[in-house]
């Protein structure tokens, strides 16, 4: 194959082995392991007044019961809040097993550990729980009304009100020509990879150190959460993450009260130990997203430029608050998308329910604001009578104005810095892909055939690599082989193909002879993880440094040997030449001989080399001072601030006037990710993610009772679409180069799911002549839709009212929806 650069569409290098049945998930292994099963709530709120597991205990094969009164010190204590906030006043996480209360339905409150997973099961089942059920909290507007606590300690359930603000809003909204008042809704949604989550530990007493498997998106993490609970030495804690069947997000969460618990009773047993989640557990005891309510005030001008903007943003997330209100945050940031609002202020309210905690799923927070945003644009074309597109334009930064300060605080801390794009060529490309202009035509010709067809489009700017770091290192053996490893782990992404171009890039190898490890913190222990869009951005730019350690290292004794001078000399295919004469040359697996002087006097085929080493003056050490044995270097990369990448999508949906059914009839992309590493693996990402976000679009939500008890835990009931309701993605690209890291690349793993929401009810919207308010979209809500405009209207006609304006929204909109209920 030879050298690949950047921007060749590489084949994923890890395919053919998961393809064949090679690959190693998590309850691979282990297969001799005790097995341990949770006792978990059925309430989602309740006291917990007592716990019998005497009939547990004539289970054959039972090993031990544990309840949170079994737990010694900081095993006991509540799970870690991991980004703190000073808008989070009420923080709150769960203990590993419940002490008093449980919070929703799921909550484990007792571990059973079997001689296998049936009898580890069937003891759980024996254990006997009393509780003394409360008002359970389901819903935003119960849990704003505040009727019942969560917490009796958080007052009005509120965890956390954030403000992000730039100009004055109230100024811009009484001056503006136009103003607009709606209300939107998102629904909850989950990740549901493939495999769920598991965790696999062995305790060698011999040496009083850990090994711990576990189905993750944070190894390294883990590893410093589980060294922290079980007072060890970090350096006697090795995590490592083996082939994982998906995270989207789920996954990030470090450490879950599974993580803590079977390491620590590994430990205590001393024998192996294995928990493997099942589908009603993921359901209800891992993580959901996406839930939000969001009134919106927009003010304009008549050619539809937004001069004031002020969202109120309700979120809920759940229970508890692990990963602190990142969602929110990053809603409130990136709800501005490419466009420039005169004055912008979001308010966010974070409040407690009795149901699944909230987390980052794939795309965190910016699929409710993208869906905001975009809402309002075409709000304001409709109201103005103008081409959406045009009005989006209007808005948008322009390709002069970067770097564009947004004059806000975005997730990482720092300043909301767009760093490059171009978003009017990114729209003028989506436009041509999908034939925006010539839609019209389209459109008449299919109500000719009695058939209703729309059309819609919406654009994001999504922030990428946030920090604080990502280290790589590279190490090439004496057989030429170069080693990649990185701290952070790999769920599908393709890392093992990227990685191995960048390293093959940069240091002028053949691809064929890269390996790269992640996820493993035997090779790497320090990193972040794999979430937001980051891993190219942060291990990508510190692989490509390492690399340049390595390579920089290599010319200099390739220069020795060579007897020339290092700027001379180039590295071609592993063989390190000067530039323009490829016979004085020397192979890098020479190079790395030489470099370590301990193998000198075992390598008889570099011989001539070899004498010439260690022929040098006596005076001279074997090692150059400043030099380490080891043709190998480390590095990390810190970013000064996020990267943003950019996109925009458009598509034309057919709407059943009959059965009210929704269908994409054609899909397009266009994406910015900077420069591109791998297109085929880009793509990869951008179909996976509109996937997605079609099932956020139109299937996939989590239904709640007002117990809250979870009504659909199972595929049977969880809508998710088959390949057979996603259209093909027609996908094009712009790169402009990032100006913050060596490679010039941003994050693609998150945009496809995006904006699929915003622009299916553009479509819907424009199909219909309905207002589209609400996502998910299912036909029986259409139809529903159609049923309440219908009534509207007839009872306008009645009263000879005529049609009403827009300061309410359309009559056809659906009442507010309470989520989960």
């Amino acid at each position: 194959m030879g050298t690949r650069d950047f921007g060749e569409p590489v084949p994923r290098r890890e395919d053919p082995r998961l393809l064949t049945g090679q690959g190693r998930f998590l309850d691979d292994l282990g297969r001799g392991a005790l097995a341990a099963a949770f006792v978990r709530s059925p309430h989602a709120h309740a006291r917990v007044t007592d716990i019998d597991v005497s009939d547990a205990l004539d289970v054959d094969g039972l090993v031990a019961v544990y309840t949170h009164e079994d737990l010694p010190g900081r095993v006991g204590e509540p799970l870690p809040l991991l980004i703190p906030h000073p808008s989070l006043t009420h923080g709150r996480t769960a203990y590993p097993l419940a002490r008093d209360v449980v919070r929703h339905v799921g909550e484990p409150v007792a571990m059973v550990v079997a001689r296998d997973r049936y009898l580890a099961e069937d003891a759980a089942e024996r254990v006997r729980v009393e509780y003394e059920p409360l008002p359970a909290v389901v819903g935003i507007e119960n849990a704003e009304r505040a009727a019942h606590l969560v917490h009796d300690d958080v007052p009005g359930n509120v965890a956390a009100v954030l403000h992000q603000d730039t100009g004055d809003v109230e100024a811009a909204l009484a001056a503006a020509p136009h103003v607009l008042e709606f209300r939107l809704d998102i629904e909850r949604s989950a990740s549901m990879p493939l495999e769920g989550r598991g965790v696999y530990a062995r305790w060698d007493a011999d040496d009083a150190s850990l090994r711990v498997y576990t189905s993750t998106q944070a190894s390294t993490s883990v590893r410093a959460a589980i060294a922290a609970k079980l007072e060890l030495p970090p350096s006697r804690v090795e995590v490592i993450a083996p082939d994982v069947g998906g995270g989207f997000g789920v996954k990030i969460v470090h450490p879950w009260p599974e993580e803590i618990l079977v390491p620590w009773a590994a430990r205590l047993l001393g024998r192996e130990l294995k928990w493997a989640e099942d589908r009603r557990e993921h359901f209800v005891a891992a993580a959901h997203e996406r839930g939000q309510v969001q009134h919106v005030r927009a003010g304009f001008d008549g050619d539809g430029r937004l001069l004031g903007l002020d969202v109120r943003i309700l979120h809920d997330h759940g229970a508890y608050t692990p990963y602190g209100i990142i969602i929110p945050i990053v809603t409130s940031t990136q709800l501005l998308g490419p466009y420039k609002p005169g004055a912008y202020r979001a308010e966010v309210v974070s409040l407690y329910t009795n149901t699944l905690i909230v987390t980052p799923y794939r795309g965190a927070g910016r699929p409710q604001g993208v869906f905001c945003m975009e809402r309002t644009m075409d709000r304001i074309a409709d109201h103005l009578g103008l081409d959406r597109a045009a009005v989006r334009e209007a808005n948008m930064i322009r390709p002069d104005e970067f770097p564009y300060d947004q004059g806000l605080t975005f997730q990482d801390g720092r300043p909301l810095i767009y760093d490059s794009g171009d978003y009017p060529e990114l729209l003028r490309k989506v436009k041509e892909l999908i034939g925006w202009d010539g839609f019209e035509e389209r459109r008449a010709a299919a109500a000719r055939a009695g058939r209703r067809i729309g059309i819609g489009l919406g654009c994001y700017v999504e922030g990428t690599g946030v920090g604080p770091y990502e280290g790589g290192h590279v190490e090439i053996d004496s057989a030429g082989r170069v080693h990649v490893s990185t701290g952070l782990t790999s769920q599908g992404q393709g890392h093992q193909t990227v990685f191995a171009q960048i390293a093959a890039s940069e240091l002028g190898v053949p691809i064929e002879d890269v390996r790269v490890t992640t996820g493993d913190t035997r090779r790497f222990g320090y990193a972040v993880g794999t979430f937001a869009s980051r891993a190219a951005v942060m291990s990508g730019n510190a692989i490509a440094l390492a690399c340049r350690k390595v390579r920089a290292k290599a010319l200099r004794i390739a220069a020795e040997a060579l007897e020339a001078d290092p700027d001379d000399l180039d590295i071609t295919d592993g063989v390190v030449h000067v530039r323009g004469d490829r016979t004085s040359a020397v192979p890098l697996r020479t190079v790395a001989v030489l470099s370590n002087p301990l193998r000198y006097a075992f390598d008889e085929e570099t011989a001539r080399a070899t004498q010439f080493a260690v022929g040098a003056p006596p005076t001279e050490p074997p090692v150059p001072r400043g030099e380490e044995p080891g043709l190998e270097g480390r590095d990390y990369y810190s970013p000064v601030r996020s990267t943003f990448a950019a996109g925009a999508h458009a598509a034309i949906v057919e709407v059943d006037p009959d059965t009210a059914e929704i269908a994409i009839l054609r899909y397009a992309v266009v994406h910015d990710c900077g420069r591109l590493i791998n297109p085929m693996v880009v793509e990869g990402q951008i179909h996976g993610g509109v996937a997605q976000g079609i099932g956020g679009a139109l299937y996939e939500r989590m239904a709640y009772d007002a117990s809250g008890q979870l009504l659909n835990a199972s595929f049977m009931d969880f809508l998710m679409p088959y390949a057979s309701e996603i259209p093909r993605i027609e996908t094009d690209h712009l790169e402009t180069p990032s100006p913050l890291n060596p490679l010039g690349i941003k994050g693609a793993g998150e945009a496809g799911v995006i904006p699929v929401s915003a622009v299916i009810a553009s479509a819907v919207e424009d199909a219909e002549g309905l207002r589209i308010d609400a996502m998910p979209l299912a036909p029986d809500d259409l139809f529903h839709l159609r049923l309440r405009a219908a009534s509207d209207a007839s009872l306008r006609t009645r009263r000879g009212q005529g049609l009403a304006g827009d300061a309410g929204g359309l009559s056809g909109a659906l009442p507010p929806r309470d989520f989960g209920r």
